[in-house]
């Protein structure tokens, strides 16, 4: 397994040994089984290799030892704090679009001005759980109203193609192929010039509004669903799209399907 992840991120037995402060034959002897390194050894090596929790879990068994680090859902009353932080995150963002996703790209939750965005949304979109990939990209969703789709696309492939490679999860690496099996190699660049960040351009209510995004994720999580979930805020990007948000902010969403989606 180790040996896996060293393979993933293109490391030599020589310049992982040299970045763990460990000697190459003692990764050799680790890979082979020749010698059976400590908890805090199999942590090291897997923190070097920058595994994410979930497999550092799996790592820690493999070498025989209990795992380190709990999985608790955000609903669990002991996860109250960072649910309440995080829904705090989200109201203050308002009026701008704000929402969470876990580590396949599910929607978990959302803030009142996402809601505006669902209208006319096809109903298998909002099945649980809302998958924000296919939210995006398929025709029935938000496809068909964003303006520059192929620059989208571009960011979309490159996020899951790094998150697949970093990861190792088949389910990202299937919601690749889903929606990128067919690219060319390499695909095209993002095109559409901005002074800030590539914008996500919607047709909104007879207008075009203009976005771009930040992502927030928990600093040194030591729960695997802190690590696997992050925050994803949109922004306006000129000054008549901050106007268009504010505008709609008192006024209530077009109906949509009924789905798990409500805001925080």
């Amino acid at each position: 397994m180790l040996r896996e992840w060293r393979h993933s991120r293109r490391l030599s037995q020589l310049d992982f040994a040299l970045a763990a402060g460990v000697s190459p034959r003692y990764v050799s002897l680790v890979e082979t089984g020749r010698s059976r390194p400590s908890a805090d050894m199999v942590l090291r090596l897997a923190a070097q290799l920058d595994v994410p929790l979930r497999h550092r879990n799996r790592l820690l068994v493999a070498a025989g030892f209990a795992p380190r680090y709990r999985e608790r859902p955000l609903d669990e009353p002991d996860m109250s704090a960072v649910r309440d932080a995080v829904a705090r995150v989200l109201r203050a963002h308002e009026p701008f679009p704000a929402l969470v996703v876990d580590r396949r790209w599910n929607i978990v939750m959302i803030n009142a001005p996402v809601e505006h965005f669902l209208a006319d949304v096809d109903p298998e979109l909002l099945g649980d759980p809302v998958n924000m990939v296919r939210l995006g990209l398929d025709p029935g969703g938000l496809a068909s109203r964003i303006v520059n789709l192929t620059d989208v696309r571009s960011l979309f492939r490159a996020r899951l193609s790094r998150q697949a490679a970093r990861t190792g999860d088949p389910v990202v690496a299937a919601l690749y192929d889903e929606f990128f099996a067919e690219d060319e190699p390499g695909g095209s660049a993002p095109g559409v010039e901005s002074e800030v960040a590539t914008p996500m351009i919607f047709r909104f209510r007879g207008r075009e509004l203009r976005l771009f995004s930040t992502i927030t994720t928990f600093g040194t999580p030591q729960d695997i669903t802190l690590e696997e979930i992050s925050i994803e805020s949109y922004y306006p990007a000129d000054a008549d799209s901050a106007a268009l948000l504010r505008s709609i902010a008192d006024t209530p969403p077009a109906p949509r399907a009924p789905s798990s989606l409500r805001p925080a």
